[in-house]
C-alpha cells in the first residue's frame, strides 16, 4: 500500500497556492505509508530558476556552501547556486542538465542524484510526510503542476534510493502504487541496453522504461501503452514531465484511484479525501480511471 497525489494547475491564479494544496494531498495520504515520501515540483522559481538547470541531491557528503564551490570548479565558468530544501540540495546553473549532471557527480560521486531537468525540482527522504513536507518548506512552492508519494515499503529499502518519486529522464517523473511481477526481467532487458540502476526497486525499473521508450521518440501515451503490454503486477502510475500529466492502471485495476477536473485544475489521489479540500471541488468532474486506459493531460 502506497498513496500517490497530483495536481496539474490550468488556473494561473491558482500557481501561488501549488505548495500548500499539494502538502494538504500528501499529508492525507500519509495513513498509506510513511516509510518515506517525495515531491516533484514544475516550475517553481526558488527550487528551479527560469533558464537554469536544476539538478535534485541527496545524501551530499559536503554542504551546500562546499558543493558550490567545487561545481562551480568543473563548470569553469557559469556559477551555480545551491538552495538546501531540507535534507536535499538544489544545484542549480545556466547550463545544459547533462552538463550540471556530469558535474555535480563528479563533485560527489557519492551521492545520489534524484531528479534533474530545466523546470523540476525533486524533493525526497524518509519519515513521517508530514515532518518531511514541513522540512522542505513545500507548502511555499508555487506554480504549475506537482506530483507527491508516500511509501509503505514491499520492495527494497527504506533509504532513499528507495522512495518514490523516480525522476530518471529530464524533467520526468514517475510515482507508483503496486508491483510489477516482472521486473526483473524487464531490467535485465534494459540493462543489456547500458541503462544502470540506483536501486532495487520495481518503480525504478517502470521509471527507465518509461524513460528510455520516451528517449526513443515515443509520446508518453504511447510509452504508457508499451508499459502495459510489457509490464505484469497490479499498479496505479502517475507520470509527468515538463509538458505532460498522465495517469494509467493495469488491467485488473484493483488499486484505488480518482480523478477529479475542473477548468482550473486536473488531480489525482489513490483516495478521494486527498481530493476533498482542493477549491471548486464541489463541482468537479469524478471518476475512476478504466483498466489500461490512459488519461494525459497537456500543459
Amino acid at each position: 500500500m502506497c498513496g500517490i497525489v497530483g495536481l496539474h494547475l490550468r488556473d494561473r491564479t491558482l500557481y501561488p497556492r501549488l505548495g500548500e494544496m499539494l502538502t494538504d494531498m500528501l499529508c492525507e495520504m500519509q495513513e498509506r505509508g510513511a516509510d518515506s515520501a517525495g515531491v516533484a515540483v514544475y516550475g517553481d522559481p526558488t527550487w528551479s530558476p527560469v533558464g537554469r538547470s536544476t539538478v535534485s541531491v541527496v545524501d551530499s557528503p559536503v554542504a551546500a556552501a562546499d558543493l558550490a564551490m567545487l561545481v562551480t570548479a568543473l563548470l569553469a565558468g557559469p556559477v551555480p547556486g545551491v538552495v538546501t530544501a531540507g535534507s536535499v540540495l538544489l544545484v542549480n546553473a545556466p547550463v545544459a542538465p547533462d552538463a550540471l549532471v556530469a558535474a555535480v557527480r563528479t563533485a560527489v560521486p557519492t551521492a545520489l542524484i534524484v531528479g534533474y531537468g530545466r523546470d523540476l525540482a525533486v524533493l525526497k527522504g524518509m519519515g513521517h510526510p508530514r515532518m518531511l513536507a514541513e522540512s522542505f518548506g513545500l507548502r511555499g512552492a508555487q506554480d504549475w503542476q506537482g506530483v507527491g508519494h508516500t511509501r509503505m515499503a514491499t520492495e527494497s529499502a527504506v533509504d532513499a534510493a528507495g522512495s518514490h518519486p523516480y525522476a530518471v529522464g529530464p524533467d520526468q517523473c514517475l510515482v507508483h502504487n503496486g508491483s510489477f511481477a516482472n521486473h526483473a526481467t524487464i531490467r535485465r532487458r534494459l540493462e543489456a541496453r547500458g541503462i544502470a540502476f540506483e536501486s532495487e526497486n520495481d518503480t525504478e525499473v517502470g521509471a527507465r522504461f518509461v524513460a528510455a521508450a520516451l528517449a526513443d521518440g515515443l509520446d508518453i501515451e504511447t510509452a504508457l501503452k508499451q508499459l502495459c503490454v510489457e509490464f505484469d503486477g497490479f499498479y496505479t502510475l502517475l507520470v509527468s514531465s515538463h509538458d505532460s500529466f498522465a495517469v494509467v492502471r493495469d488491467a485488473i485495476a484493483c488499486k484505488p484511484a480518482i480523478i477529479a477536473e475542473t477548468d482550473g485544475w486536473v488531480a489525482m489521489a489513490s483516495e478521494y479525501r486527498a481530493l476533498a479540500g482542493l477549491p471548486g471541488v464541489a463541482s468537479a468532474r469524478l471518476y475512476e480511471p478504466e483498466p489500461e486506459r490512459i488519461y494525459a493531460w497537456t500543459r
